[in-house]
């Protein structure tokens, strides 16, 4: 049991070294026109995403102390919270997970991540959120939404991140996911309009609302489960277009 706290208090005090070296302060006309300005160049060029991680910042307060809020609801959020696990090639070993049994949460992540090209070290650190706790909220939400792609079995398409988005828009209420899914909407050619509007879009409300709490799940602790007793217990039924 000690070990565990002291293990515990290790990672916390890691994530509060970094986060204080990262952070930038700001005033509020600051971090208007930062608002304003991330989200004019987000709208421009999707692809920024260091825009639209600033724009997350800036104006996420509310949301995130919401999503906060929610994790702190469950025992395995609350966890989260306490222990403050990171999610890198330092704190995953990927090619262990990538030689996990087919079909379990750890082998699609690691799958997932391989066949998309991405790496877990991708993800922005906060630097506009003074409070710790919030910031590591936020710094969470970035490191699993590749585990919510991948557990859900979304593409990383502009139609894939799209459908995420509404997800974790109606989920976390952060202002950035929201005008993503709106905005991103926008973008899409006819074909995959139709297609998003048909399944997707239903299919992203219906899961956003009836999901248990997607930043609440301690993945770490489940690379071994079942992909489908996982969406059982988080009650996720995946998309299946006819």
């Amino acid at each position: 049991m000690i070990r565990k706290l002291y293990h515990s208090q290790t990672k916390v005090s890691s994530f509060l070294e970094e986060m204080k070296g990262n952070y930038i302060p700001t005033t509020k006309f600051q971090k208007t026109i930062l608002s304003v300005g991330s989200a004019a160049i987000a709208l421009i060029n999707p692809h920024r995403g260091d825009m639209i991680a600033c724009l997350g910042e800036v104006t996420g307060g509310n949301a995130i102390k919401y999503m906060r809020e929610k994790m702190l609801e469950t025992n395995e959020g609350a966890k989260i919270l306490i222990e403050q696990p990171r999610i890198n090639s330092r704190t995953v070993c990927f090619k262990t997970l990538s030689e996990m049994p087919e079909g379990t949460v750890g082998r699609v992540y690691a799958n997932f991540m391989k066949d998309n090209n991405i790496t877990a070290d991708s993800r922005l650190p906060v630097q506009f959120i003074d409070d710790p706790d919030l910031a590591y909220v936020l710094q969470r939400y970035r490191e699993v939404h590749d585990l919510v792609h991948a557990t859900l079995f979304m593409k990383t398409t502009m139609l894939g991140e799209v459908t995420i988005k509404w997800v974790e828009g109606i989920q976390t209420k952060l202002p950035m996911c929201i005008s993503g899914g709106i905005w991103g909407a926008a973008r899409l050619k006819p074909k995959h309009r139709q297609l998003y509007l048909k399944y997707y879009l239903p299919w992203a409300i219906m899961t956003g609302n009836n999901a248990k709490y997607l930043q609440g799940i301690y993945f770490e602790k489940r690379w071994d489960q079942d992909i489908d007793d996982f969406h059982k217990e988080m009650n996720i039924v995946r998309l299946l277009k006819k």
